[in-house]
């Protein structure tokens, strides 16, 4: 009985490692080694997902995609990490899958305001995201008991510190549920080689004055876990 028992489990662990040979591999890139950290640890070790810390802001996270892509292959490719949340849209501690990555900075400004480079004829600011997988992918969420939510998640250079710059940008963008400052460089990378980006923030702080002693850094990388653990079911 205890080699029948012993022979089964090797089977069914025969096929899951064929399951996730044949499946198509998944970039995750974040920003930094704890968002990295917290991400492999809800992926239990899976082999189909290859995860890096490409550095803080756009250019790095573009740059770092970019390398990887050119050194393996892969179906998908996640921006993932933590990140502010618009009041109303995301509250602290939840979870956020973007509809789209868009660089909120990118574009002039002019006697009546701010004008994206869309706006000034520079080509799109905005890289959107599949909507089957989006959908999935927060209806998992939600299944798991993880508080989520959808929509457009804002790439800046400078993070939001006041409510005037807050206002702005939620009139703007007034799809836009979080803030961070890689997911649009992450998505370009991906989209010039027809890659589909997807982007997930864990909610550590609301967009708006800076009050780091009460942002939830622990709890968004704990909700960052929890939902990369979701990840091995949906993609």
């Amino acid at each position: 009985m205890e080699a029948k028992v012993e022979l089964n489990s090797q089977t069914a662990a025969d096929l899951v490692a064929a399951q996730e040979a044949r499946a198509p591999r998944v970039l995750i890139v974040t920003a930094v080694a704890a968002e990295r950290d917290a991400v492999l640890r809800g992926l239990q070790g899976s082999r189909r997902f290859h995860v890096i810390a490409a550095g803080a802001g756009t250019a790095a996270a573009a740059a770092g995609t970019a390398a990887a892509l050119a050194a393996g292959s892969y179906g998908c490719v996640i921006s993932a990490g933590i990140g502010g949340g618009f009041p109303g849209r995301a509250p602290v501690g939840s979870l956020v899958v973007a509809s789209e990555m868009l660089d909120a900075a990118l574009g002039a400004e002019t006697p009546e305001g701010f004008r994206s480079a869309a706006e000034l004829g520079f080509g799109s600011v905005s890289v959107p995201a599949p909507g089957g997988t989006v959908q999935a992918l927060a209806a998992a969420l939600a299944a798991a008991g993880l508080a989520v939510s959808t929509g457009t998640v804002l790439t800046v250079s400078t993070a939001t510190g006041t409510a005037g710059t807050a206002a702005e940008l939620a009139a703007r963008h007034p799809q836009a549920a979080a803030e961070a400052m890689e997911g649009h460089g992450v998505a370009v990378a991906a989209q010039a080689l027809g890659i589909a980006a997807l982007e997930l923030r864990a909610i550590s702080n609301p967009v708006g004055p800076r009050d780091r002693a009460a942002w939830k850094i622990k709890e968004a990388l704990d909700a960052l876990t929890a939902a990369a653990a979701i990840l091995l079911e949906v993609l």
